[in-house]
């Protein structure tokens, strides 16, 4: 499908929103209020996208009214010379050459250097289409106007240039310009410092912007600085305002009686909590016995942040700005405050709790017998550390021997009948930092899998699918006329992938001996027979990695269309709202649908899904950033030493190569390869010598010995050992 065919979410949300209005016609007004657009930023997104959906036929527009149908005017087409205007995001290389991604258009714009005058990356900016590339036919254009900043603030590192004079050298991944500082706008920083900096004006393209220093990172080259750049890079930042820690402190650290008298009370019973050796913040516990009739009867209770995160405070604000915690290699990056995640809403041992829980009545073959989801307050008696848990599944004798005992029953039941039902089975090896006091990494090891984990796993998704399939009855008992305003919902939801990307990994696989038949009909049993074939082999991570980056991405909507990859019908995020604002969402929707109210409309979890499916994906990618730059550091040291890997990529300008056991990726350029010519052989997927006829094939295993490395760009150069 071409981005001329696809439509964002934001606009299908519009022209829904159109379709299911009175005469099929709305004002702009009565969108803003509907969406419940508050800021000038949402405002002129709906303009320009009711802009994009008027240039694209898709909606008509005539006396303040938007409504389906043709529109007479014709979107401009790339090959109308100077009358072609369009809007787009700038994406800048380290080059200086400029992409703009339309919507109106198949490919990207290119913006010569020259032409991109002094716009900055991710810029929101008004371009003329010039011409076409006469060898790639790519689209080229000059900007013309800049319509709005992408960034509030970039990243870079101060340098001293004269007495008076100071100079930002941006990192790459940031911006593609250096910027100049005045002597009043250096904030306190010095010399050598990395820096988080803001635009104050740029004159012209041929002299440097003015940037203004807003705080300061670290000495550049500091584990703090590489950090904390990372954060920067995408957008985030550490620190709360001091508004908001102001309101978190005010936030009473005792329960009031009356809170716990009216909860479901169950501070005696044996209820434990499972977590890494070094969580702090503890957002679920259980509790599990066997009943007399021989189901199981388990209690996942979740911390209650709902009843202290009020809507629309200063707190929820800056809760859903962040939309979830980010976990870095050596620190967390919490969306609430710590007196809140390792405070009042972490389920500490010992201490009494507020909780939102979901009992299962779960039959010894797994199905769901019976449930309820009540407000409780807890007493937690076990703080167990997966490890510690794992010797009780192994047999050690403790006084919780039995309610483990128990749960490790369950968990299995319920692996099974999940793997039975279609769930795709991933293992990929997560690398664990060892690091000294100065966060430098010493070791790297493999995070083990052991069953600990999978128990507190199954647990959670039990829950998770059961909170979900409890909104489904509650449509079901209305016996109202189903509609998307009936009992809105906020599901976790996993598309099928993408057969194309499926059938790449299948031309991938073949020439090294597997057989992968995508078919027709995409279902799980065949991707886990596939990953069956590599079980216990040199490729198993590779073709796992392969099929993880070819499945669809996991997102939050209100629109239910199941979960692939864990082959639920129904499926939410209930079980970690000190770290997930969907889950905060959840809740408050439970609780609403309890007390008979209804807290959000299905337009407003819809633009809700958008942001924190978002905001997921910028904390993943600042996660994988913060491994690979330990991951660069760690071979830094390392350069000159041979290592053993396996081959996980090839491609003509080189080979990818993951090393074993620390599971580090590198890269061997194709003019590392001494001794020969290599060739791309695109059917092969291998890079072959066209005098010996010596190939590199995906899988291969191979010695390499650490040629470079480069911790701004987190960048690692193999050469052959």
């Amino acid at each position: 499908m071409s981005k001329k065919e696809r439509l964002s979410k934001f606009e299908e949300l519009i022209i829904d929103l159109i379709k299911n209005s009175p005469d099929n016609k709305l004002t702009r007004e009565q969108m803003i209020s509907v969406l419940r657009l508050e800021s000038n930023n949402e405002i002129k997104k709906l303009d320009k996208s009711l802009n994009r959906l008027s240039n694209s036929n898709k909606i008509s527009r005539k006396d303040n009214y938007v409504f389906l149908g043709n529109n007479k005017k014709k979107a401009k087409s790339a090959g109308s010379g100077n009358n072609s205007i369009y809007e787009g995001k700038i994406d800048i290389s380290v080059r200086g050459t400029g992409y703009v991604i339309t919507e109106e258009l198949e490919d990207d714009v290119m913006i010569s250097s020259r032409d991109v005058g002094t716009a900055l990356n991710d810029d929101v900016v008004k371009i003329r289409i010039t011409g076409k590339n006469k060898r790639s036919g790519q689209p080229q254009g000059k900007i013309l106007e800049i319509i709005k900043r992408g960034k509030d603030f970039y990243v870079g590192t101060l340098k001293k240039v004269s007495k008076e004079n100071y100079v930002i050298e941006a990192d790459a991944q940031s911006v593609h310009t250096n910027f100049f500082v005045l002597p009043e706008y250096l904030n306190g920083a010095q010399d050598g410092d990395k820096v988080i900096f803001e635009l104050v004006n740029w004159v012209h393209p041929k002299a440097l912007p003015e940037g203004k220093i807003k705080s300061v990172l670290g000495k550049s080259g500091s584990n703090d600085a590489n950090i904390l750049s990372i954060l920067a890079e995408n957008d985030m930042v550490a620190e709360f305002p001091k508004e908001v820690e102001e309101y978190a402190h005010q936030i009473p650290l005792e329960i009031p009686k009356e809170e716990g008298k009216r909860r479901r009370d169950l501070r005696d019973e044996n209820v434990f909590t499972i977590d890494p050796e070094d969580a702090k913040d503890f957002d679920d516990a259980l509790s599990i016995k066997k009943l007399d009739n021989g189901n199981y009867y388990l209690g996942v209770h979740i911390a209650d942040v709902t009843h202290y995160l009020t809507p629309k405070s200063v707190l929820d604000e800056e809760a859903h700005k962040r939309g979830n915690s980010v976990y870095l290699v050596d620190r967390v990056i919490p969306m609430l405050p710590e007196v809140l995640s390792n405070g009042v809403c972490s389920l500490r041992p010992n201490e009494d709790k507020l909780t939102y829980s979901c009992f299962m009545e779960i039959a010894p073959n797994g199905k769901l017998v019976d449930y309820s989801i009540e407000e409780t307050i807890i007493h937690s008696k076990q703080r167990f550390t997966y490890e510690e848990a794992q010797e009780v599944v192994d047999g050690k004798k403790h006084k919780f021997s039995k309610e483990v005992t128990t749960a490790v029953e369950l968990a299995r039941i319920l692996l099974d009948k999940r793997f039975r039902e279609g769930a795709i089975d991933f293992d990929n090896p997560e690398p664990k930092f060892v690091l000294d006091d100065n966060g430098t990494p010493i070791k790297v090891i493999i995070k083990e899998r052991i069953f600990a984990h999978r128990l507190i796993e199954e647990c959670m998704l039990m829950a998770n699918k059961t909170v979900a399939m409890h909104v489904e009855e509650l449509r079901k008992s209305s016996d109202k006329k189903r509609s998307k305003d009936l009992f809105p919902f906020f599901y976790r939801v996993h598309d099928k992938p993408d057969k194309d990307k499926l059938a790449g990994i299948a031309e991938q696989v073949k020439p090294i001996g597997i057989s992968f038949d995508v078919g027709k009909k995409i279902s799980p049993k065949k991707i886990n027979d596939l990953l069956k074939q590599v079980e216990n082999t040199s490729l198993e991570y590779i073709v796992n990695g392969l099929m993880l980056r070819a499945m669809a991405k996991a997102e939050y909507s209100p629109n239910n269309i199941g979960h692939f990859g864990l082959g639920f019908g129904h499926y939410s995020h209930f079980t970690s709202p000190i770290r997930r604002y969907p889950d905060v969402i959840v809740h408050r929707l439970l609780k609403g649908y309890n007390a008979g109210a209804r807290v959000y409309t299905y337009d407003q979890l819809k633009k809700d899904g958008e942001h924190c499916s978002e905001r997921e994906r910028v904390a993943v990618d600042a996660e994988r950033d913060s491994v690979k730059l330990k991951q660069v550091e760690f071979l830094s040291k390392k350069t000159g030493e041979k290592f053993d890997g396996i081959i996980s990529g090839v491609m003509e300008r080189g080979i990818f190569v993951n090393l074993k056991d620390i599971y580090c990726e590198g890269m061997i350029r194709i003019s590392d390869l001494k001794g020969d010519y290599y060739v791309y052989n695109d059917k092969r997927h291998a890079l072959v010598g066209r005098k010996s006829g010596k190939q590199f094939q995906l899988g291969d295993e191979i010695r390499v010995r650490v040629k470079s490395t480069n911790m701004q760009k987190r960048q690692i150069d193999f050469g052959l050992a």
